[in-house]
């Protein structure tokens, strides 16, 4: 498994789907903050709109365009040209993913379901940033997927923490066209059918939505340092690798140097520079992060846990796990939702 898709599998961030907003002229839709290991996300299927987040930072939004807030922030989105309100919000739930839409229209009451169903069904040609027309359905402004995560406490904050708040990434490039509208045609016709197996199908497809993200963010900066800036570094994956594949090896910068092929001072310098941390400190939080993946999936005691990532004593790997974590590790593993904790 690569390591941006073991980074994932243990942040392990369960999916859904809110609703689907068809908006036209003026509209101003506020989201109130989420409560901690949530995080709301928007995909623009067609049209335009800007978000704006509680700091006053202003966004334009295009076709193609996904952005997800990983604190759960609070922010507002509205129509690019701010033109006056018009009819009020409406929501209709006519048995496929429920429609928000301010045209005046409640379209269960005015349409038959299965008319409804193919309006909201109607066709979106996503071609983003790159000149050609890309409309949303006829009548609408904005064609706008939102939805969130929810992701594990402990094990999803090396991954999440080094992500921009907000994290906007344009999916509308060439290299990535083809794949977002197999992924977006995908995920809107699951949400909308609702046939069995549906929800794990929308969950597959918004995972795989949410890698691109990250892979095109690391591909776009990785001029910048941080985690996904470190991934995308091909000299350094290798290293990377070894530590997330073998946590109980008592590492030594020279042993990770050799992985990359670099002297022990050149990788301990380039590895600083691209992860915007030293390699002990990004071996610690890695260490910590499958750390608290075990004691979600596992009934391991704290000390076989310990000693599986790297840890001599309980007291050793107690410490270490109170430092970065903020809590001790039995006391994670008793907050964890009963939901998450399995036996094995």
């Amino acid at each position: 498994m690569d390591t941006l898709s073991r980074l994932i599998d243990l942040a392990r961030p369960q999916a859904s789907l809110d609703l689907r907003c068809l908006l036209t002229g003026g509209f101003d839709i506020d989201h109130a903050p989420m409560e901690a290991g949530i995080a709301p996300f928007h995909l623009v299927l067609g049209g335009a709109c800007v978000v704006e987040t509680a700091g006053g930072t202003q966004v334009a939004l295009h076709a193609g365009d996904f952005m997800l807030f990983p604190r759960g922030a609070a922010h507002r989105v509205r129509d690019v040209g701010r033109v006056a309100a018009g009819a009020p919000l409406t929501l209709s739930h006519d048995g496929m993913l429920p429609l928000r839409r301010n045209d005046g229209r409640d379209v269960a009451h005015h349409h038959g379901a299965s008319e409804a169903a193919n309006e909201a069904r109607a066709n979106v040609e996503i071609v983003g940033n790159d000149g050609h027309a890309h409309n949303p359905p006829v009548g609408a402004d904005l064609d706008l997927l939102c939805g969130r995560f929810v992701y594990a406490p402990g094990s999803s904050a090396l991954l999440l923490n080094a992500l921009p708040d907000p994290f906007h990434v344009s999916l509308g490039g060439v290299q990535t066209l083809g794949a977002l509208q197999t992924v977006i045609a995908l995920m809107r016709t699951e949400a909308e059918q609702r046939q069995p197996g549906a929800l794990a199908i929308v969950t597959a497809l918004s995972h795989a939505l949410f890698a691109m993200a990250l892979r095109v963010h690391g591909e776009q900066n990785a001029s910048r340092s941080g985690v996904l800036a470190l991934l995308a570094d091909a000299r350094l994956g290798a290293s990377v690798q070894g530590m997330l594949s073998a946590p109980e090896r008592a590492w030594t910068i020279a042993e990770l140097g050799e992985l990359a092929a670099m002297s022990r001072a050149t990788y301990a310098r380039h590895f600083n520079e691209r992860a915007g941390m030293t390699v002990m400190d990004f071996l610690t939080q890695i260490r910590m992060t499958i750390a608290c993946d075990l004691l979600r999936r596992t009934q391991r005691s704290a000390a076989e846990i310990g000693e599986a990532v790297g840890y001599q004593s309980e007291a050793a790997f107690g410490k270490a796990f109170q430092q970065s974590v903020g809590v001790t590790p039995g006391r994670y593993r008793r907050q964890l939702p009963e939901s998450d904790q399995k036996t094995g």
